[in-house]
């Protein structure tokens, strides 16, 4: 029997053009900046069949996450200090660190493996993400699991 409530994590420029706008319909009517549906598609240009097709479906990384475990693995330059940077992000978005796992670096990368906790006070789990990976020295991130 096929799952039908999986979940996949991916990066918004590969999302369909129709779910992003559905997403940003659903912030209009949530913010109360449209008071019905056919207000909220018309002003980001979709049918509402779209937006009742999707509406529960699609939602942004954030607003499902809290309460739950976001495991990432890391691979970065083994450089005095980046870990420390990289761990410091998560702090400053008040999430909790579970598990820490680094491997031994290989050709001076090191593979990082990092379990954390989504608290109900933690920042936008996108943006801490986004920070992580613009740090200088982390070469790839990836989300491996969300518990």
């Amino acid at each position: 029997m096929a799952d039908n409530n999986r979940y996949f994590v991916v990066k918004q420029k590969a999302v369909p053009e129709v779910l992003l706008k559905v997403v940003e319909a659903k912030r209009l009517l949530e913010s109360e900046r449209a008071s019905t549906v056919q207000e909220a598609t018309d002003r980001v240009g979709i049918s509402r069949s779209s937006f009742y097709k999707y509406k529960d479906d699609i939602f942004p990384f954030r607003d499902n996450a809290k309460g739950k475990t976001i495991t990432l693995m890391i691979q970065m330059d083994d450089e005095p200090g980046l870990l420390s940077d990289v761990l410091h992000v998560v702090a400053d978005y008040h999430a909790n660190i579970l598990t820490i796992h680094q491997s031994i670096p290989i050709n001076g990368i090191a593979s990082l493996t990092l379990s954390v906790e989504v608290l109900p006070n933690t920042g936008d789990l996108s943006d801490m993400v986004e920070e992580i990976e613009k740090k200088e020295g982390v070469q790839y991130l990836k989300i491996l699991a969300r518990e």
